[in-house]
């Protein structure tokens, strides 16, 4: 049974505010994104439980995860082959929330969208910002790299934000909370099964936890919530042209000191 609680996960601006600088800007230490009793702590993405062992290391081979206590030892690619437009470019993983957009239930005036979404026969509305300069980057990554979305939250959410907020179709594939690993209570993105050679792999999100596996492929963000002269996005795209025309990745994550 779906509840408000469980639908959409995300992080919290008073969870956001107790980071200090270095973790507000992405350090490589586990962030939270907590579950809360509020409406807004489970539709969106989230992570829960910070946990401090050491998490598995980088490689191209398949991982032994951990879903739900079973342990798993084989799993299908979560993307289907590249496509012939997309030979040899770089795979970039793009979360959605506090990432990309910030979404409430609560009503706000200057919502860009507003998603309807079911809950147990009752239809909630969702309000979604979008933050600044978002357009410009989706198009630009879209032209650069194959572009996935991957986010923890569900579908029935994160879907029809997609579709207002990727005019340009930079996604080529979207991935939701299923395709995660649930891993000693967090939901964790792992890039080992996307398919991809990981060496061409870069995830963009503002929560550490959701990349623990591969910290060496992540490029942090800052958590936005509101703040319309936040230029996160905009900034990145200079790096990213530049990125794309390396043909592996970690070499220049590393030099950039990124993590």
């Amino acid at each position: 049974m779906d509840t408000p609680s469980s639908i959409i996960t995300q992080v919290s601006r008073d969870e956001e505010a107790k980071k200090s600088p270095r973790q507000r800007s992405g350090s490589s230490q586990s962030s939270k994104k907590p579950r809360s009793g509020g409406l807004l702590s489970g539709l969106f993405c989230c992570l829960c439980e910070e946990r401090s062992e050491t998490p598995p290391g980088n490689n191209n081979a398949p991982l032994l995860v951990e879903e739900n206590g079973i342990i798993v030892s084989k799993v299908r690619p979560l993307l289907p082959p590249a496509k012939s437009k997309d030979a040899g470019k770089i795979c970039v993983v793009i979360d959605l929330d506090e990432t990309l957009v910030h979404s409430s239930f609560k009503p706000v005036n200057n919502a860009d969208f507003i998603i309807p979404v079911e809950i147990d026969g009752t239809q909630h509305q969702v309000y979604v910002l979008k933050r600044p300069h978002v357009d410009e980057f989706l198009k630009r990554m879209g032209q650069l790299f194959e572009c996935v979305l991957f986010t923890a939250s569900l579908a029935k959410y994160a879907d029809p934000v997609s579709d207002l907020l990727d005019k340009w179709g930079a996604f080529r594939c979207r991935l939701f909370r299923e395709s995660c690993v649930f891993h000693r209570g967090n939901y964790v993105k792992d890039l080992s099964r996307l398919g991809r050679d990981l060496n061409k792999v870069i995830i963009i999100d503002n929560s550490p936890a959701s990349y623990i596996f591969h910290p060496d492929n992540a490029v942090p963000v800052v958590s936005w919530f509101d703040d319309m002269s936040d230029t996160e996005l905009l900034d990145l795209i200079p790096f990213f042209e530049k990125m794309s025309k390396v043909d592996n990745v970690y070499t220049v994550l590393k030099q950039q000191g990124i993590q």
